[in-house]
């Protein structure tokens, strides 16, 4: 049996404190919050659930579990230009769940990372399930009005971006599952570390705005995720293979080639940003980046047509047989 007290008991020991001080949260006392945005902004609202062996593993840690479904949501706001404000939380607990679990994912996880991000929760819900762990967070952030950014913008001419590096968090996985050799030193490490706890890309998304013709965050894969791009902006877009940024260890474990480099394209959790510009941008980006910290890396260009093809240094289309993860 579970040593959990009951629900209103739960929310009163370990939630509530983190609603402690937020506007609009009233204590976790009502059923509803209540929020006023800044004069001159405008709201953006998203929502990610993550299930227990689909979106994490059942024996990740409760505190990463927890950093991962706030994260995953700030990535969002991110690929928005937003500054996140606060967020709702929905747990479906099964009878496994333990309140040693629960205070790790509340004060290891949200605690700590509600100060690094300066956001708070401000409700949610809680409740018991037969099935597995399952999670839903729905987080809220500001833009100045007409400055979010969508992924409709994309234009013929544009040139194509992504920050840091790519298929770190699915070498991650890889690793956890025992699908790939460990790799010495602290290599191993640092890809299961992308793979638990992504990092939102929250300041080089704000300064993106008024630059990035179009933009998302990379969570199910590089390639699948610039075909929304194009989709949405009815364009196409070419991504150049050699330009992909890979890590250290990526490249150690997969190499920089063949396989290897569809493989890095086509992993998901990465959430870096992906986006698109024109050329004149270029020198406004170098500045944000630098601003933010993260380095950012021109792959491909944006024509007319449809899809997204990555092509080999020949130009010659190298063929992916799934852009990436389907959710269905």
């Amino acid at each position: 049996m579970s040593d959990r007290p009951g629900e209103f008991e739960l929310i009163a020991q370990l939630f509530a404190p983190l609603a402690k001080g937020a506007p609009g949260a009233l204590g976790l006392l009502d059923d509803a919050a209540l929020l006023t945005p800044p004069p001159d902004t405008e709201i953006v609202i998203t929502a990610d659930a993550l299930v227990e062996g689909v979106h994490f593993l059942g024996d990740d840690p409760p505190d990463s579990v927890a950093k991962k479904a706030l994260r995953v949501n700030l990535s969002d706001l991110a690929a928005k230009g937003a500054t996140p404000v606060g967020y709702l939380l929905t747990l479906s607990l099964p009878e496994h769940i333990t309140m040693e679990w629960l205070r790790s994912f509340t004060e290891g996880g949200l605690a700590a990372d509600q100060k690094q991000y300066n956001v708070s929760l401000l409700g949610g819900d809680t409740t018991s399930t037969p099935g597995p762990l399952t999670m839903s967070v729905t987080a809220l952030g500001i833009v100045p009005k007409g400055a979010m950014l969508k992924r409709s913008g994309a234009r013929p001419g544009d040139v194509v971006f992504v920050s840091g590096s790519v298929g770190d968090a699915g070498a991650g996985l890889a690793l956890l599952r025992g699908d790939a050799p460990p790799l010495g030193g602290a290599d191993s490490a640092a890809l299961i570390a992308r793979y638990r706890t992504p990092t939102p890309r929250l300041a080089l998304g704000r300064a993106l705005r008024g630059l990035a013709s179009a933009c998302l965050d990379v969570s199910d894969g590089l390639l699948a995720d610039l075909g929304h791009i194009g989709e949405v902006s009815k364009v196409r877009l070419v991504i150049e293979a050699a330009k992909i940024p890979l890590s250290s260890p990526v490249r150690a474990l997969w190499g920089v080639t063949g396989d290897g480099i569809v493989r890095a394209a086509t992993a998901g959790d990465d959430y870096e940003l992906a986006f698109t510009a024109p050329p004149s941008a270029r020198a406004g980006i170098a500045e944000a980046a630098k601003g933010a910290g993260i380095a950012v890396h021109e792959i491909g260009r944006v024509e007319a047509g449809t899809g997204v093809d990555m092509v080999g240094a020949n130009g010659q289309r190298i063929a992916v047989e799934q852009g990436g993860y389907r959710h269905f």
